[in-house]
């Protein structure tokens, strides 16, 4: 992979858009040879949650549960803020296979790694 992008997430299921948004530009990237990782924190958390993507349709977009399942399937990272995950009361049993709990400095090393950085 020639490039590396990182997607910063902060908004959950209650905002459509915002929460689709992203991950359609992942996948857009990973189809242009792009290494990405998204970083879910805040609210974003919860699209992590097991089932709680199920029912996201923004208007003119794929449902959010595609569009994740393919970022996962095209061996894109989704990392989850740790401590967001704990002060909504999320356990690690109740995240989707394919995400990693990590902390404060992992999102740094991930951003000075990466060529762009996008957030929503």
């Amino acid at each position: 992979m020639s490039e590396k992008l990182v997607v910063i997430v902060t908004n959950g299921p209650d905002k459509q858009e915002m929460a689709t948004v992203p991950f359609v530009m992942a996948t857009a990237a990973q189809s242009m040879d792009a290494e990405v990782t998204i970083i879910l924190q805040s609210d974003g958390v919860i699209l992590a949650q097991k089932g709680s993507c199920d029912n996201v349709t923004a208007h003119g977009f794929m449902p959010l549960k595609q569009l994740m399942d393919t970022f996962l399937e095209l061996k894109g990272k989704l990392l989850v803020c740790t401590p967001c995950v704990k002060s909504r009361g999320i356990s690690e049993s109740d995240l989707i296979q394919g995400s990693q709990l990590i902390a404060a400095g992992t999102v740094i090393s991930e951003t000075l790694e990466a060529k762009a950085v996008m957030s929503y």
